[in-house]
């Protein structure tokens, strides 16, 4: 990794600069160095990065880090078959998840922030919502828009200046952890949302036992994750952005086995391989799995003023 590529940062939480490394960086194990392929949906490229954990608030981030302009350019780039190729398995989770949201949000204009493909939205359009979405990849918002006719908008949400008070809900599923900064990210959403208005975040958590277990080998330390949330930290954030949380609870999914076994090759080369063997004899290669391995889902409603 090119020292001009890096920035160091402060703690996104409190802005302290006082910190303890975690894990050391590894650039020598690099294997993307193209942004497109690195910074895409379905990126796998296992933590070559310094992690750091802020010693006055706790937060674990990556530090230093790609520039920011350098991230939105990898984001914006390249094609990514293998995420889109997952869309039933992400319909199936995303129904499930939207019934426990139902419960607490009024039923309007929902935005999907990140929304890769729109597979939320497709199934939030189908129970009523009316559905808005945005992407920086500009493939897979034309993918999201021939496959379900929704109309993702390209870029961030500080491209676009919806106006204030204007969502009922707006969700970040697995983007939180891939922005630059987090808290101005949830500070935008907090302006669009109406009072009383639902945010929904999903994170992998690094307090988890599993994420205690696997250490660097956790499969969510990827490179292009730049923060570690625990259920402290995400709270603590969403909190000093107006917000109170409600639920927080752990996130199954639904994916592919043969596709959950193609993920694997980056941690165990012989368990994919057996893997991948053992569902193309039995042609399992399709069956919907569900999986957890951290990843936790938070319900917060906007404060009020």
């Amino acid at each position: 990794m090119a020292k001009e590529n890096l920035e160091y940062v402060s703690c996104n939480i409190c802005g302290a600069d006082d910190y303890k490394i975690i894990y050391e960086a590894r650039y020598e194990d690099e294997e993307q160095q193209d942004l497109k392929d690195k910074f895409k949906s379905s990126g796998d490229e296992t933590l070559i990065d310094q992690v750091v954990k802020c010693k006055k608030c706790h937060l674990i981030y990556v530090n230093p880090r790609i520039r920011q302009d350098l991230v939105i350019q990898g984001y914006s780039e390249g094609s990514d078959e293998a995420f889109v190729s997952q869309a039933k398995g992400r319909e199936i989770t995303f129904k499930k998840s939207l019934k426990l949201i139902n419960k607490y949000a009024e039923k309007g204009k929902i935005l999907d922030i990140g929304t890769a493909g729109g597979s939320f939205l497709h199934v939030a359009e189908e129970e009523g919502w009316e559905v808005h979405g945005i992407e920086p990849n500009r493939w897979m918002g034309e993918w999201g828009k021939k496959h379900y006719g929704i109309d993702i908008k390209p870029g961030t949400i500080f491209d676009h200046k919806y106006p204030d008070n204007y969502f009922d809900a707006v969700s970040l599923w697995d983007v939180l952890e891939h922005v630059p900064d987090p808290k101005k990210t949830l500070n935008e959403c907090n302006r669009i949302l109406k009072e009383g208005g639902v945010l929904i975040v999903n994170y992998p958590d690094i307090g988890s036992w599993l994420a205690k277990l696997m250490r660097r080998r956790w499969i969510f330390l990827l490179s292009v994750h730049f923060y570690y949330f625990t259920p402290k930290t995400i709270t603590k954030m969403i909190n000093m952005t107006g917000y109170d949380v409600v639920k927080i609870k752990p996130h199954f999914q639904k994916l592919a086995l043969g596709y959950l076994l193609w993920r694997m090759k980056a941690y165990s080369k012989i368990l994919h391989h057996l893997g991948t063997a053992f569902v193309k004899i039995t042609m399992m290669k399709n069956l919907q799995v569900p999986y957890w391995l951290g990843q936790t889902l938070v319900i917060a409603r906007k404060a009020k003023k």
